[in-house]
């Protein structure tokens, strides 16, 4: 979901940067929309308007991956497991996890209508006219350009959608096959036959991918070195009416500062060794499960380093297009990671 908010924005940035420096915006031009220098002065004013305007909107689209990605078996990558270890289909999960990621993303929800009000922590910035009558043009005029092909290749691509939902909804298949068999369908049926045609949209995903190569060795070192077993130890020995609560906290501290993805790894295969132990009921587990996953995926929107949505975001190329710094995402993260952090803890406490 984030790399299609980034392809979209990055699209809509590049048409209006192209009016802006003086340029026909249907005409063919070797146009490098990541250079200012060529923009007309009276445009500036405008495009850094809309530069704000993105940033709102791309933040608030990546914080929202984050409150629906807890909320479902497929929306985060720890989820898969977790509701491997603990044995539950699509539905089970959702259910369980409901009295907690329900009230989240509602609150969720109205931070980023309160936010867009009160124009707080960067956001609220207004779309400038200028730039909706230069989309609009654009548009209008492709519009007129399309094709049946262009239809069909749209209708195609609606299609693999509903197929791609469908699939992560029942679970067909894992989840890196079924992202396999979307790209060959997508390339197969558009027409799409060479290598070097499709090679271009990976490109973005390759700073994040050494990230994460680096970042998975530093995690990797926490784990053989079991840095995280004496915070674990510690909640496990607490009474058992406090520990969800506990776990929330702890998994939300150490996903805000590292990978999300591997904090919960480590916390689930701990807990799954303590039911298995007969230490715990079934029904404990169960809710100390429920904490993990909203401790993991609610807290760790505070800095990129814990959300891969806000990793792979900062290492794109639309980030530098619209100014989005590692300070400006953790600055208009916050009331986020307040709001989410807060509500998630309460209703560990007082819900479940």
């Amino acid at each position: 979901m984030t790399a299609v908010l980034i392809s979209v924005a990055i699209g809509f940035y590049s048409v209006y940067h192209k009016v802006a420096s003086g340029k026909e915006i249907h005409h063919e031009h070797d146009h490098d929309h990541s250079n200012d220098n060529t923009v007309l002065e009276y445009h500036r004013e405008d495009l850094d308007g809309f530069r704000s305007f993105l940033r709102s909107l791309i933040m608030h689209g990546a914080v929202g991956t984050a409150l629906g990605g807890v909320t479902t078996l497929v929306g985060e990558p720890q989820n898969l497991l977790i509701a491997e270890k603990a044995g539950w289909n699509f539905i089970q999960f959702f259910l369980t996890m409901a009295p907690v990621t329900m009230p989240v993303l509602f609150c969720g929800l109205a931070t980023c209508l309160l936010l867009e009000k009160l124009g707080w922590f960067g956001y609220g910035a207004k779309l400038p006219e200028t730039v909706r009558t230069v989309l609009e043009g654009f548009d209008v005029q492709e519009a007129k350009k399309m094709t049946n092909k262009h239809r069909v290749s749209l209708i195609v691509q609606a299609l693999v959608a509903i197929f791609l939902v469908a699939g992560l909804a029942f679970h067909l298949a894992p989840v890196g096959l079924i992202g396999l068999t979307v790209i060959v369908l997508l390339t197969a049926f558009n027409g799409i036959t060479e290598e070097h045609q499709i090679g271009h949209a990976f490109e973005e995903a390759l700073p994040f991918t050494a990230l994460l190569v680096v970042f998975f060795a530093i995690v990797g070192v926490i784990h053989e070195q079991h840095l995280f077993s004496p915070v674990i130890a510690a909640v496990l020995a607490m009474d058992q009416s406090v520990q969800p609560v506990m776990f929330f906290v702890a998994n939300g501290v150490l996903s805000a500062i590292s990978d999300n993805v591997f904090v919960a790894t480590v916390y689930i295969n701990e807990v799954k060794a303590v039911l298995d132990a007969g230490t715990i009921s079934r029904e404990h587990f169960d809710l100390l499960t429920v904490a993990i996953n909203t401790g993991t995926n609610l807290p760790s929107v505070a800095t990129p380093n814990g959300q891969a949505a806000f990793l792979f975001l900062l290492t794109s190329a639309l980030a530098p297009l619209i100014r989005l710094s590692y300070g400006r995402m953790v600055v208009m993260a916050l009331p986020y990671t307040i709001v989410l952090s807060s509500v998630g803890v309460l209703c560990v406490k007082y819900v479940l």
